[in-house]
């Protein structure tokens, strides 16, 4: 879908989406605009005592950079993935944006990311571990720091821009950046709206694969240095097959969930209730560094002596080993449930019903707990259709998919009227499970005419020795 878009348009989006976002960084360290606007609509339902830890806070005016990232853009980012899968985000991320600096300026790639072993095996875990510390950052820094905050994104496109430098392509991408766990998770082989890349004819240039315009032609054309196999930007779902069972493919996917309750549900366990969350005071308290050292935990109106900035990393790092322990145990269900003898195709089938399952749930808590209302909505039932359409696909039906165009193609050469054997549809009618079998069982029922027709040949021999009419 929107892989067929051009790339000189993308580009153009690309300069906005980034434009805006380093204005939005830059008003997290000057903005005299915004807290003219806050001072006059401090009237929410919390304002006259919001309490945190048993104590009524009150607020004056504050900035909005902190609150339009954290409230607007993160949620908007993880609904454009979920919805319109990488095939969008990949090719209009601003991080993407930053990253391709050392390649629009001609700089070579320093280092081969073919001899990193360790970082292709284990880069699953880098990114799951970068993402833990950046939730942790989150709530004990940078979730109203503003200052902090704007250092923190700056690093981020520091790091892109570096890692670039070191190994082309979209080495940040697929090897460091940690918003790369949440598509992996969230997205599974394919999304909602996603075009499927391995149906594509030969040579086309799919999805979000890196694409530059050729300044002889100006046409569009691939500009990829196979930094990544199987890699997500050509074929979302061959990368998912291929790296099912990858080093720290489970942690990531479930551990990922365990975040996302853990992040929630600290802010109830640190505050004593929820209206500090739902209030969204925590992105524009102005005391955040101060209260790392206080009590982390708020239970039953006693305050627990857990100093915040151990609470914090303790609160997520359980919720991960319950998210995986939960896992684990939906996992060997689900592949006991499966009745297939084949011991691998029943683990796979297993492991990625387990894996969709998992991304359900996450899904839905995310946006159940962190976007208004009608949103909520949508996204639950955007998320139904997609759990509906991806809890049955398996690696053979990915296969099957790939190889219809050119089973068809084989099979109108045959001198064959197909449409008198199914039920008068045509070549084309026929799904890929049905092409497939018809292809296997061809070569079988022509070998079982000649047989036939030998054994009936020998039959008539034998006949005409009997009865003298043919000698041998």
């Amino acid at each position: 879908m929107f892989g067929q878009i051009s790339e000189k348009i993308m580009h153009g989006v690309r300069w906005i989406i980034a434009i805006g976002w380093l204005l939005l960084i830059a008003s997290l360290f000057y903005d005299p605009i915004t807290p003219h606007m806050t001072a006059e609509t401090l009237t929410s339902s919390w304002s006259d005592c919001l309490k945190i830890q048993g104590e009524c806070v009150r607020e004056g005016a504050y900035a909005m950079g902190a609150k339009i990232f954290w409230g607007m853009v993160v949620p908007t980012v993880v609904a454009i993935v979920v919805v319109f899968g990488h095939e969008l985000w990949r090719r209009i991320c601003p991080l993407y944006f930053f990253s391709q600096l050392p390649r629009a300026l001609g700089w070579k790639p320093k280092l081969d990311i073919e001899e990193n072993s360790w970082l292709q095996k284990n880069h699953l875990y880098l990114q799951f571990g970068l993402f833990f510390l950046g939730i942790t950052a989150r709530l004990l820094f940078v979730n109203s720091h503003r200052l902090l905050l704007g250092l923190f994104l700056l690093l981020t496109i520091g790091s892109a821009i570096a890692t670039v430098f070191l190994y082309g392509g979209r080495s940040w991408c697929h090897y460091v950046c940690p918003f790369g766990i949440v598509q992996t998770v969230l997205i599974g082989p394919r999304s909602v709206f996603a075009s499927k890349a391995h149906t594509a004819p030969a040579g086309s240039i799919t999805q979000s694969k890196c694409r530059q315009i050729n300044k002889e032609t100006g046409q569009e054309e691939s500009a990829c240095i196979t930094c990544n196999k199987p890699c997500m930007d050509i074929d979302s779902e061959g990368a998912y097959w291929g790296q099912l069972e990858k080093p720290g493919r489970k942690l990531a996917q479930y551990g990922y969930l365990g975040l996302v309750l853990g992040y929630f549900l600290y802010y109830g366990l640190y505050a004593g209730n929820f209206n500090y969350y739902y209030s969204g005071y925590w992105s524009r308290e102005e005391n955040q560094l101060q209260t790392l050292f206080s009590p982390g935990f708020y239970l039953f109106e006693q305050a627990i002596p857990i100093p915040k900035i151990v609470a914090v990393p303790l609160t997520l790092a359980a919720f991960v080993w319950i998210g995986y322990w939960v896992g684990n145990k939906l996992e060997k269900m689900l592949v006991s449930a499966e009745k297939s003898s084949n011991l691998a195709l029943k683990k796979e089938r297993g492991l990625h019903k387990s894996f969709t399952a998992i991304a359900f749930l996450a899904i839905n808590a995310f946006f159940l707990l962190a976007v208004t209302l009608p949103i909520k909505w949508v996204a639950l039932v955007v998320n139904i259709i997609w759990f509906y359409k991806t809890w049955g696909l398996s690696s053979e039906q990915y296969k099957m998919e790939g190889q219809a165009d050119k089973l068809r193609r084989k099979l109108e050469k045959l001198p064959i009227d197909f449409t008198q054997y199914m039920n008068g549809r045509s070549l084309t009618e026929l799904k890929a499970n049905e092409l497939n079998l018809l292809y296997n069982i061809l070569p079988e029922i022509a070998t079982q005419d000649r047989l036939q027709m030998y054994r009936v040949y020998k039959d008539i021999i034998v006949e005409g020795l009997q009865a003298g009419t043919i000698t041998p």
